[in-house]
């Protein structure tokens, strides 16, 4: 047996008192650090909450029509409008002593160590939901040292600088639940089609049940396990005290309907349009796609969905399923330039390059209407004659010659009025009109109507040679539509960002940019399209859909080898069809050459049905005088056909046609003759009777 000698008790009592010493000086330098690191958490002040979350996408009416997300769904909702069930479940199952600990549970930290050593491995948990929102916010997930070290300094700042609410708030909107779903509102519409504030008992505790293993719990992945877990959640919310037994029990026998997983797979309304929108927000906003998909904004767009599936059903069912031929389709709104409708090919899935908004395509005689505008504002007007006769035209100081052709090479080889011509759709009288302009003025018009391909100064220009954008075209036919104003292809009216806050709004003046009389004489000639009474020599070329048609439009449509277009206008919307194969390969069926009109005559008739009819209201300025077609002069009674026509103020013909004075003359002669034949053969058989 050991003597303790007073010289060793000496030893013993200085070694506890330099172990004692050495522990203070642990004790005050370890206290030093957590000062240090809780003063310097103060001074960095309150971390930045500012999270991924899904941009939404709405129409016109307020409708969701899409959502961007870049993978992960997320939404961001208060705790007002969170179910009291689903916030009860959190608590009870991540965190019981969250209202009470300032970020860390000390005894849940020991417990989980102890239960840890036992079983010589991670077995539990201890981080509290401070401890989780911290992770969620500024970390990656895995289990390094630096990264444990972070997230304390974290949770210390987080506990700091906002409230209790306010952090569980931020945990239950930024936790995943899996299948790319961030958050508790994001969850609830993926898993059962409703918003997070009207989650039963039942449903939430299922879904606070996922994120221990998303992979495990998701009832897409195994609704048994699933619903064990919700079973534990349940039983624990009624041993803390915030459910009763009999509501234990109800929630126990709730049946839950899921959402098909099906529908999760569904596109989302008007793919093509939605393209547009995101490269639409990106110019406005000036930031990159990634960045429009994940913060949250709230982008308001001017879709009108029922123009839509007009415009999407229409192409479906007249365009032959077998054929590969392409289509793209936009309609917007004259006054304002709203994109009501559009469609950027046949198959998004196979092929999202958008033929509305991408493809440069030459529109043939579609771009006419531009030209004759440019004409009637340089002094030309409806009545102006040119001849239609096979022409060979020089250009390039004579170097090069240029001989266009009419369709099925038939001429008037006479005279015709512009009126005649744009209905008819005469080559020759094209060209003239833009060799005497003077081949720059129609370049300048198209930079002036919004075109932003280039023209080129060529005599086959003016028949459609420089190719053009699909919605660039129709949105030039809506500035002549509302009579001149600068109207540009818009898709969105307004944004706002995650808080609501508005941070764009679109612009509602439009400048005056053509001249208002000018626009509206041509305007008025492009309803001769569809009119009979210019079918002087050959067909109108909107004879085929002229039947369809129960209101007054102004259009014209445009063909070549490979394109056929069909562009035109209501005072109320304008909308334009293009169709064609991507490879440039030539239209051969005269069916697939029908595509175009017959999807706009459709379309124009069935989206204002139930609208009240409206007619193109001459402005000041102008004159509407009935005139003989053929000659452009004033009609007389004695003219077979009499058309009202407008002009600019003062450029009305004055002269009367007097071609057909001399053909009533012989007529009435000939019809005199006739009766007084018979007049006298009556004679004869009364004086016999």
């Amino acid at each position: 047996m050991d003597v303790i000698t007073p010289k060793r008790l000496r030893i013993t009592l200085k070694t506890m008192r330099a172990l004692l010493f050495i522990g203070l000086l642990v004790l005050v330098f370890l206290s030093t650090i957590i000062l240090s690191i809780v003063l310097y958490a103060k001074w960095q002040g309150p971390p930045s909450l500012t999270v991924p979350q899904s941009t939404i996408i709405y129409a016109s009416d307020g409708t969701k029509i899409g959502e961007l997300h870049n993978g992960q769904k997320r939404y961001w909702v208060p705790l007002d409008d969170i179910s009291d069930y689903a916030l009860q479940a959190t608590v009870a199952i991540e965190d019981q002593s969250f209202f009470e600990h300032n970020g860390f549970d000390y005894k849940r930290i020991a417990g989980a160590a102890l239960a840890d050593l036992k079983a010589m491995a991670k077995v539990q948990g201890a981080s509290t939901i401070t401890q989780q929102y911290a992770r969620n916010l500024f970390l990656h997930h895995g289990k390094t040292w630096e990264r444990k070290a972070k997230e304390a300094f974290y949770t210390i700042r987080l506990e700091q600088n906002y409230s209790k609410e306010q952090i569980l708030e931020g945990y239950i909107n930024t936790i995943y639940y899996g299948h790319g779903v961030y958050g508790i509102e994001a969850a609830a519409n993926y898993y059962f089609g409703k918003s997070a504030k009207d989650l039963s008992l039942a449903e939430a505790a299922l879904l606070v049940g996922i994120p221990k293993g998303p992979s495990t719990y998701s009832p897409y992945v195994n609704q048994e396990k699933a619903e064990a877990r919700q079973e534990i959640i349940l039983k624990t919310m009624k041993n803390e005290g915030y459910i009763t037994a009999n509501q234990l029990d109800a929630a126990l026998r709730e049946e839950l309907v899921y959402t098909k997983k099906e529908s999760k797979q569904q596109k989302g309304i008007a793919p093509y349009f939605q393209d547009a929108v995101m490269e639409s927000v990106a110019d406005l906003l000036q930031i990159d796609e990634e960045a429009i998909q994940t913060q949250g904004l709230k982008i308001y767009t001017t879709l009108d969905i029922t123009m839509q599936e007009t415009a999407e059903k229409l192409m479906n069912s007249s365009i032959d399923q077998s054929s590969d031929i392409q289509a793209g389709f936009v309609a917007l709104e004259p006054s304002t330039g709203h994109v009501k409708a559009l469609i950027g090919g046949r198959e998004y899935d196979k092929s999202p390059f958008n033929r509305a908004t991408q493809a440069v395509r030459q529109p043939g005689s579609a771009i006419k209407p531009l030209l004759y505008y440019t004409a009637i504002e340089n002094g030309f007007t409806p009545s102006t004659e040119m001849k239609s006769e096979p022409t060979t035209f020089k250009y390039d100081n004579g170097k090069a010659t240029y001989k266009p052709s009419n369709y099925n090479g038939y001429y008037a080889n006479d005279f015709i009025t512009m009126l005649q011509a744009i209905a008819l759709s005469d080559n020759i009288y094209a060209v003239k009109t833009h060799m005497f302009l003077g081949m720059d003025k129609l370049v300048k018009s198209g930079e002036q109507f919004g075109l932003k391909t280039k023209m080129k100064q060529i005599p086959s220009t003016a028949l459609g040679t420089s190719p053009v954008r699909l919605i660039d075209l129709v949105n030039a036919y809506g500035i002549l539509g509302n009579g001149g104003k600068k109207i540009e292809p818009t898709f969105v009216t307004k944004i706002e960002d995650a808080s609501g806050k508005l941070i764009y709004k679109s612009s509602k003046e439009k400048e005056q940019i053509l001249d208002e009389q000018a626009a509206f004489v041509t305007t008025h000639m492009m309803t001769g399209m569809f009119d009979p009474k210019l079918n002087d020599y050959t067909s109108i070329t909107g004879q085929t859909i002229a039947s369809t048609l129960t209101r007054e439009y102004a259009g014209k449509s445009g063909t070549t080898s490979t394109d056929s277009w069909m562009v035109g206008f209501s005072p109320q919307i304008v909308a334009g069809v293009w169709t064609g194969y991507d490879k440039g390969k030539s239209i051969n069926l005269v069916q697939e050459r029908s595509y175009a009109k017959k999807i706009w005559a459709n379309f124009m008739e069935e989206s204002l049905e139930g609208e009240s009819v409206k007619a193109f209201r001459p402005p000041d300025g102008v004159v509407g005088v009935y005139i003989n077609p053929a000659s452009g002069k004033l009609a007389t009674k004695d003219c077979p056909v009499r058309r009202l026509t407008y002009f600019v103020e003062g450029t009305e013909p004055t002269e009367y046609c007097k071609e057909h004075k001399s053909n009533k003359k012989s007529e009435d002669k000939a019809k005199k003759e006739k009766n007084d034949k018979e007049e006298g053969l009556f004679e004869k058989l009364f004086k016999w009777w």
